[in-house]
């Protein structure tokens, strides 16, 4: 039956030009035989040869076509036999040769040797804080440099991913109690099929789930940032409990003002709140207050009804 390219390249057949470049790189990046010296070279060389055959194939919309309707022998068929015309109805005037597959790669990263001085005795190499080792480019500002004078062994050639990139995500527990839909508006860079890097930006849905406890994690798959020879990190939004910040209280002074004062720390047996400038006159200090202070003494109730406890549970997460 041939060569399945679609299955070659881990796209669907509906795959867009975009998702073509996007996993001809990942791919390409992984089996390069420059990146996989030793026992491993034979299986890359033929791997790599395959992934460029396929994205020459279905990056071209006429070869993609003739690929969809006859298949890998149809699209080679006329150049098989020598330009001579085919026995079946098919692509007899189109010739199919697949290209070098360095020619392919030199033309979508714009150079054919992009990890040239890997796997050679005095490598240079960058690493980078929590992100792994990797050749050939330069880091951020906090990358630590370091010179090895030993060949760097097939399984470290691998591209390496960084570990996940955690952010926290607040939350009140009206939104952890009934549910709500968050909408992250992210900024990332990407990696340009001529090897450039560019900034882009991706709006995320989170569906927060009723009962949803803090520390909660969320995982967005290989949405941080791209680097050559590097696979994105994951993004995970974690859970945080935001302080219920809607308690008041009322107090009047002894001179008769009302105040209202908001709460935004939880309340626990004891705490005490300070009011700067409401509190008695300082002798010294003509005209000056001290600090008014507000300790709490929380009445807990003895018993609570069937609903109540159940309440509590969702809220809680118990």
């Amino acid at each position: 039956m041939g060569l399945d390219y679609y299955n070659v390249l881990k796209v669907n057949r509906s795959a867009t030009e975009e998702d073509l470049k996007k996993s001809y790189r990942r791919l390409a990046m992984k089996w390069h035989p420059d990146k996989n010296p030793g026992e491993n070279k034979a299986e890359a060389e033929a791997k790599f040869k395959m992934i460029s055959e396929a994205y020459e194939v279905l990056s071209d919309p006429q070869k993609r076509a003739i690929y969809d309707q006859y298949g890998e022998e149809g699209l080679k068929a006329s150049a098989d036999a020598g330009g001579s015309s085919s026995s079946m109805n098919g692509p007899s005037s189109h010739r199919f040769n697949p290209r070098n597959a360095e020619d392919v790669f030199a033309e979508f990263f714009g150079s054919s040797k992009p990890f040239e001085g890997m796997g050679r005795a005095k490598s240079m190499r960058f690493q980078t804080e929590g992100a792994g080792t990797f050749g050939g480019f330069g880091g951020g500002s906090e990358s630590k440099f370091r010179s090895y004078n030993d060949p760097v062994s097939a399984s470290s050639s691998q591209p390496r991913k960084p570990p996940p990139v955690e952010t926290k995500l607040p939350c009140t527990l009206q939104e952890l109690y009934s549910g709500s839909t968050r909408k992250m508006k992210i900024s990332r860079n990407v990696m340009k099929p001529n090897g450039q890097v560019a900034t882009e930006s991706e709006i995320l849905t989170i569906d927060i789930k009723p009962g949803w406890k803090k520390g909660t994690k969320i995982t967005f798959p290989e949405k941080g940032n791209e680097q050559l020879n590097q696979l994105p990190a994951d993004l995970v939004f974690v859970i945080d409990e935001k302080p219920m910040i809607r308690t008041t209280v009322n107090l009047k002074t002894l001179d008769g003002r009302d105040l209202v004062i908001k709460l935004t720390d939880v309340v626990t047996p004891g705490y005490e709140l300070a009011i700067a400038k409401e509190g008695m006159p300082i002798i010294k200090e003509n005209g000056r207050r001290g600090n008014l202070r507000i300790k709490f003494d929380v009445d807990f109730p003895k018993r609570l009804s069937s609903e109540q406890r159940q309440n509590i549970r969702k809220v809680l997460g118990g």
